[in-house]
C-alpha cells in the first residue's frame, strides 16, 4: 500500500519533524535517557503499576475484590490481543518507518526494519491504561498518563510518525473497552473461585487473623479482651 505520508507538507510529517526536533536540540544524555525510557522504561514502569494496582487491591478487599481482579487480569490479556491484533493491520498498510523516506530525522534507536502503523508500544501501553482505568480508575489515569508519554517519545525517537501513535492509542481503547464485558463475565467467577482456593485465595485477597486455619499441634494466640469491653459483655 502506498505511503500515508509523502511529503513534508503533510501535517503528520511537519509534527513529527517538529517532535523529533526536539531530539536534536537535546543533550546527548537526554537523547539517550529518552531512548531507553521510550523504548523500555515505560513498559516496565506499567508493569510495576499493574504490580501495584494488584497489590492495592488485594489488601483493600471487599465483597467485589474478585470484580476487581478480574478486571485487572484483563488489562494485560487486553494489551496482548491488542498486539496480536496489530499483526495484520501493519501487513495490510505496509507504512515504512519514517525515517525510510525522510531525510534529516535524528533517529534515536537503530535496527527498526518492520512496518510503523500503527506502533506496538501506543497500543501496548495505552491498552494497559485503559484496561487499569476499568479496574481502578486513579491507577487508570496514572496508566493513561504513561502511555501519552509513551506515545510521544516514540515520535521523539524517530521512529513513528503522530498518526501511528495515534492509530496505537485508538486500538488499544477498542480492545480494552469493547472487549470488557465479555473479559469480565469470563474472568469474574474465575477469580471467585481463586479466591475461595485455600492457597491461591491469597493473590486474590489478603488473609485475615479470623480465616488463618489452625494447623494441629499449635495454638492460636487470641489478644485478651479489653477490661472495658468485658464489663460491656457481663
Amino acid at each position: 500500500m502506498a505511503v500515508l505520508a509523502e511529503s513534508g507538507s503533510n501535517p503528520d510529517v511537519e509534527l513529527l519533524y517538529d517532535i523529533n526536533g526536539l531530539a536534536k536540540d537535546a543533550p546527548h544524555w537526554f537523547d539517550r535517557a529518552m531512548e531507553f525510557v521510550g523504548e523500555y522504561g515505560l513498559l516496565l514502569a506499567m508493569v510495576l503499576l499493574v504490580v501495584w494496582c494488584w497489590w492495592s487491591v488485594r489488601r483493600r478487599g471487599g465483597e467485589d475484590v474478585a470484580s476487581s481482579m478480574a478486571a485487572l487480569v484483563w488489562a494485560p490479556l487486553a494489551a496482548g490481543i491488542a498486539v496480536l491484533v496489530n499483526i495484520p493491520i501493519r501487513g495490510f498498510v505496509e507504512r515504512p518507518r519514517p525515517f525510510v523516506d525522510h531525510q534529516g530525522l535524528d533517529v534515536l534507536v537503530a535496527g527498526k526494519t518492520d512496518f510503523s502503523f500503527v506502533s506496538d508500544h501506543a497500543t501496548l501501553t495505552m491498552a494497559l491504561g485503559v484496561g487499569l482505568f476499568v479496574a481502578n480508575r486513579k491507577f487508570g489515569v496514572i496508566g493513561i498518563g504513561l502511555a501519552l508519554l509513551e506515545g510521544f517519545c516514540r515520535v521523539f525517537m524517530g521512529v513513528h510518525y503522530p498518526t501511528d501513535v495515534i492509530g496505537g492509542f485508538a486500538l488499544g481503547t477498542a480492545v480494552a473497552l469493547l472487549l470488557a464485558p465479555l473479559a469480565s463475565a469470563l474472568l469474574t467467577p474465575l477469580m471467585r473461585a481463586v479466591e475461595r482456593s485455600p492457597r491461591a485465595g491469597r493473590l486474590v485477597r489478603r488473609r485475615t487473623a479470623a480465616e488463618v486455619p489452625v494447623v494441629p499441634g499449635t495454638r492460636r494466640t487470641v489478644k485478651p479482651a479489653d477490661p472495658e469491653e468485658r464489663d460491656l459483655a457481663a
